[in-house]
């Protein structure tokens, strides 16, 4: 992480780092065991057998409930439309409650989800007790209740309710939220889009709000609402019988966040990083971000894709057992490293609420030495296609210029010759510049004429490497076009010449060599090609 701050914070605005999705559930600790169940209602209800009758009371005593409390509080309550994003549909009642500034439920959405229950049924042989009934664990299908809630300290979170024992709840929180609430109560300005902070005040202050996120903040919260919105037990009932919540993360992400002054470095170091990562980011190399031993009882995926999640949204992914590492950019200006993962045991970590810190600890090493290599690899002159661009046919207006190709002879010599002929030959027209040419490469009218001329100076002059003097014609070469010349003419004569003569022509002795550099320099390439030669053919 440190290596990628050295090597690009010249080109960054800030970075920080927190939890984003957090995906807790809620499990009714003295319901959770079918033995609990038997007990609760037939020791402290008195109910003397258990049946569905019975089971079902509970969830339509609890679904008129919920009904009354949208009715009473002006709720709007709907079942959820398949193929709607119920984020996205119910967002203008969240601005809504936000600019009247107040705090609650504002939305509840109804599904026919699948959860689990229990399962009645006779036992096969009689038994002494008539009313023994077997309850065994199944999954099926009934009504959820999704609660849209705005904290005053979680920001906007989601609370999923099942209408049936053992009411199991889902809560759907984001660290970015809960950020946002402390800086708007410590009177920190920002600017943030959806998940993503892009500009602040306190860089500090940012990472210290994301910091302060604790299990007991959300152990409180959550509890506050489940006390409000769960199912409804009586004070003799909860005396009697442990019916607290005890919450598990189910999934979890930890993001790196980098801010770019502007576009154009972030969508290169992210076009590199994905090419490099397919390449190089292989099996052992995910273990050893993750922190593990590869072996032969693994179990999980582990390996690299890249993702095309809308056009032009690309997301890089490396795969371990039941996480992932990716990256992606957006709003231009952002880059996101992020790790996420759906079974907190692969990495040796407990599931309960009160390990978070930990969870956060384990994740931000793995981020870290993620950036890190990222960092290693990047540390190389970044890939700009100018000679592809070039190449490519253009049009400007209704004018269409061809493309310049680097092979190009008669683009060669010419470049050579305005970029030789210095200043003497800005104001030369097109007559003077084909005599020059002929004279220079002893070239005769029919292997070169005038008009072949015109149109090499008409290709470079669409491509704004040539320029009028004024009004005149007469030619002379842009700032952009000397340092094409100079990449071109420099390519063909100073790289590739020599290297091609020393290949096929005279492979000059090295122990013999002048003290040169430039000689040293050509001394390396050329070893450094001949084992590319021999590795090829030992392949």
């Amino acid at each position: 992480m440190e290596l990628f701050e050295k090597l690009f914070g010249k080109l960054l605005l800030f970075v920080y780092h927190c939890f984003d999705r957090i995906v807790i559930n809620g499990y009714l600790s003295g319901l959770s065991r079918p033995e609990q169940v038997v007990h609760f209602f037939r020791q402290i209800l008195g109910v003397p057998m258990l049946s569905k009758e019975v089971f079902s009371q509970r969830t339509t005593d609890y679904q008129n409930w919920v009904e009354a409390f949208a009715r009473n509080h002006k709720i709007p309550i709907e079942w959820a439309q398949k193929g709607v994003r119920k984020d996205d549909y119910v967002l203008p009642w969240l601005r809504r409650i936000r600019k009247k500034g107040s705090h609650g439920v504002y939305f509840i959405f109804k599904s026919m989800e699948q959860g689990p229950t229990f399962r009645i049924s006779v036992p096969k042989y009689p038994t002494k007790d008539p009313n023994h009934r077997i309850l065994a664990h199944q999954r099926s299908r009934f009504t959820h209740y999704y609660f849209y809630i705005y904290d005053q300290v979680l920001g906007p979170i989601v609370m999923r309710v099942a209408s049936f024992l053992p009411f199991q709840s889902t809560y759907y929180l984001n660290g970015h939220s809960f950020i946002e609430q402390e800086l708007n109560r410590s009177k920190v300005a920002f600017r943030k889009n959806d998940n993503a902070f892009l500009a602040i005040d306190d860089v500090a202050a940012l990472q210290a709000a994301a910091d302060r996120l604790s299990p007991l903040i959300i152990q409180k919260q959550l509890d506050y609402w489940t006390l409000i919105l769960g199912p409804i037990f009586s004070q003799r009932e909860r005396k009697q019988m442990n019916l607290s919540r005890f919450y598990a993360i189910g999934q979890i992400e930890y993001c790196r966040n980098f801010i770019f002054k502007r576009n154009f470095p972030i969508h290169k170091i992210f076009e590199r990083s994905c090419e490099i990562g397919l390449w190089r980011l292989t099996a052992n190399r995910i273990s050893e971000l993750f922190g593990v031993r590869l072996t032969k009882q693994l179990r999980g995926k582990l390996g690299t894709v890249i993702d095309q999640i809308e056009h032009g949204h690309h997301v890089f992914r490396a795969y371990w057992k039941n996480a992932f590492l990716k990256q992606y950019e957006k709003f231009s200006i952002f880059l996101r490293n992020e790790l996420c993962s759906n079974n907190l045991c692969d990495f040796g970590l407990k599931k309960g609420l009160e390990h978070l810190n930990a969870v956060r600890d384990k994740f931000l090493a793995i981020t870290d030495r993620f950036a890190g290599l990222q960092a290693q690899w990047l540390n190389v002159h970044v890939d700009f296609p100018l000679l592809q661009r070039i190449a490519l046919p253009i049009t400007i207006g209704s004018v269409h210029y061809a493309g310049i190709k680097i092979h190009e002879t008669r683009i060669i010599r010419l470049l050579e010759v305005l970029l030789h002929g210095g200043n003497s030959l800005g104001g030369w027209t097109a007559k003077h510049i084909h005599q020059v040419v002929l004279e220079s490469f002893q070239l005769s009218q029919k292997a070169y004429g005038l008009n072949q001329l015109r149109y090499d100076l008409r290709k470079l002059k669409g491509h704004g490497l040539l320029e009028r003097d004024g009004s005149r014609y007469a030619y002379c070469l842009t700032t952009k076009g000397i340092q094409v010349a100079l990449l071109f003419l420099f390519f063909h004569k100073r790289l590739c010449g020599p290297l091609a003569n020393s290949r096929f022509h005279h492979r000059p002795d090295a122990s013999n060599q002048p003290r040169s550099k430039l000689e040293a320099a050509y001394h390396k390439a050329d070893t450094a090609i001949q084992d590319i030669v021999d590795l090829l053919a030992a392949a």
